[in-house]
C-alpha cells in the first residue's frame, strides 16, 4: 500500500534528541518503514544537529534533516516550525501531542497524541502539568487534520475526556524491531553482560525511572527470592520516585548490593540484556501502549507484565499478565516462573508479538491517512 505519487512530509522529531522513550522510538521506528516502503515520499526530520540521528537514519536516502535553531519549544512552535513548513510547501506536517496555533492552509497536519494518562493519574502530576497539557492535547486533538494515537485505552480515554464527538482517531501502535527475535546464543549473552557490566543471574526492568512505572513493586518482593540473584534496572530517572528510594534504603547492605541501575545504554547492550535475563517484570500501573514488554517476549525470554491499562491488551502473557495493585501475587508468580523452563511457550509469545506488532502495521495507517487526505 506505498504512496505512489511524490510528498513531502515534516516530521517534528526534537524528541529524537532527548532520552530513550516510547515516543523518540516511535517516530524514528515508523519513518525508517515509511522511507523503505515509499521511495518516492521525501521525508524532512526536524531536530536538532546530531551525528547519531543522521547515522540511526543513514539507509533512508529520502530522508533529509531541517536542524532547528530555537532552543525554546514554545517559541520553536509559535514562529520557527511554521516558517518551515511555509518555505519548503510541505504536503504533511507530523507532530508528537502538540501542534502549532498558526497553520499553513496548504499543508495537512497529523498529530499523534500516545496518551493522556496525567488525567487518570492526577496525584503523580501538578495541577499546573495536567492544565497546560489537557488546553494544547485538546486544541491539537479537534484542530488537527488527522488524529493518531497508540492504543485503543488511549483512543478511548481522547474521545471521552477531549468530547471529540464523531472525529475519527486512527490507531497506529508500536512495534518491535526485528533486531529483538533474532536467535541467539543466551551463554554468549550472560558472558558478556558479566564481563562488560559485572552482573549475573538477574531479573530485569526496562523503563523510565517515575512513580507510576512502580518500580518499588519488585524490591520487596526480590529480597525475598535466593541470594544469588540480582535485579537490574535499566532506565533514565525522570521524575523522583521517593517510594522506590525508600524501598532501597531499607534493604540491608547485601541486599543493596545485587540492585543494579543503569542508563544510557546501546541498543545493542540493552538486546544483550534482555537476552540474558532470567525474567522480565513490567509492574508499570499506567501506561498509552507499553513497549519494553513486547521487546523482552520478542527475545523469548519469560515475562511478568501488567495488565493496567494499555497492557490490558497483552493477553499472551497469561497467566503472567496480573494486577499489580495485588502485591500477593507478584512473588508467587516470579518464583513460579524461576522455577521452570517452557521453551515452546516462549517461542509461541515471541510469534505472537511478531505478528501483531510490528512497524509495518503502523506505517500501513499513515499511508492509509496520506491516501485519504
Amino acid at each position: 500500500m506505498s504512496i505512489k505519487e511524490p510528498l513531502k512530509i515534516f516530521v517534528d522529531a526534537y524528541l529524537l534528541n532527548k532520552e530513550h522513550q516510547g515516543t523518540r522510538t516511535y517516530i524514528k521506528e515508523l519513518y525508517k518503514e515509511f522511507s523503505k516502503r515509499n521511495e518516492k515520499a521525501n521525508i524532512y526530520i526536524g531536530c536538532f544537529k546530531n551525528a547519531e540521528i543522521v547515522r540511526e537514519f543513514g539507509e533512508c536516502k529520502n530522508v533529509h534533516f531541517v536542524y532547528y535553531k530555537q532552543k525554546n519549544r514554545f517559541l520553536r512552535m509559535l514562529t520557527e516550525i511554521p516558517r518551515i513548513i511555509k518555505s519548503y510547501k510541505f504536503d504533511y506536517a507530523h507532530f508528537q501531542y502538540v501542534i502549532p496555533f498558526k497553520r499553513n492552509r496548504s499543508t495537512k497536519y497529523i498529530v499523534t497524541i500516545h496518551d493522556i494518562l496525567f488525567n487518570d493519574f492526577k496525584d503523580q502530576f501538578s495541577s499546573g502539568y495536567r492544565l497546560k497539557r489537557n488546553f494544547l492535547f485538546r486544541y491539537s486533538a479537534k484542530k488537527s487534520d488527522f488524529l493518531c494515537t497508540v492504543s485503543r485505552y488511549s483512543e478511548e480515554r481522547l474521545k471521552n475526556i477531549y468530547e471529540l464527538g464523531q472525529k475519527k482517531i486512527y490507531i497506529t501502535p508500536n512495534g518491535v524491531k526485528r533486531d529483538y527475535f533474532t536467535a541467539f546464543d543466551k551463554k554468549e549473552e550472560q558472558g558478556y553482560i558479566e564481563r562488560k557490566y559485572g552482573v549475573k543471574n538477574y531479573l530485569l526492568y526496562v523503563s523510565r525511572i517515575e512513580p507510576r512505572k512502580n518500580q518499588q513493586a519488585l524490591i520487596d518482593h526480590f529480597s525475598h527470592l535466593e541470594s544469588n540473584i540480582s535485579l537490574v534496572f535499566i532506565g533514565e530517572k525522570t521524575q523522583t520516585a521517593k517510594k522506590l528510594e525508600q524501598k532501597l534504603a531499607a534493604l540491608n547492605e547485601e541486599t543493596r548490593k545485587r540492585v543494579h541501575f543503569f542508563s544510557d545504554l546501546s541498543e545493542k547492550d540493552l538486546i544483550s540484556f534482555l537476552r540474558a535475563a532470567k525474567l522480565f517484570v513490567y509492574p508499570s500501573l499506567a501506561e498509552g501502549f507499553g513497549i519494553p514488554p513486547l521487546e523482552a517476549a520478542a527475545t523469548r525470554i519469560p515475562v511478568l507484565c501488567s495488565n493496567a491499562t494499555a497492557m490490558e491488551d497483552f493477553h499472551f502473557f497469561e497467566p503472567y499478565h496480573i494486577d499489580f495493585h495485588q502485591e500477593e501475587q507478584i512473588g508467587d508468580k516470579i518464583k513460579e516462573i524461576l522455577s521452570k523452563t517452557d521453551a515452546d511457550r516462549l517461542q509461541y509469545i515471541s510469534s505472537i508479538v511478531k505478528e501483531k506488532y510490528s512497524w509495518a502495521k503502523a506505517c500501513e495507517t499513515l499511508e492509509m491517512i496520506i491516501k485519504d487526505g
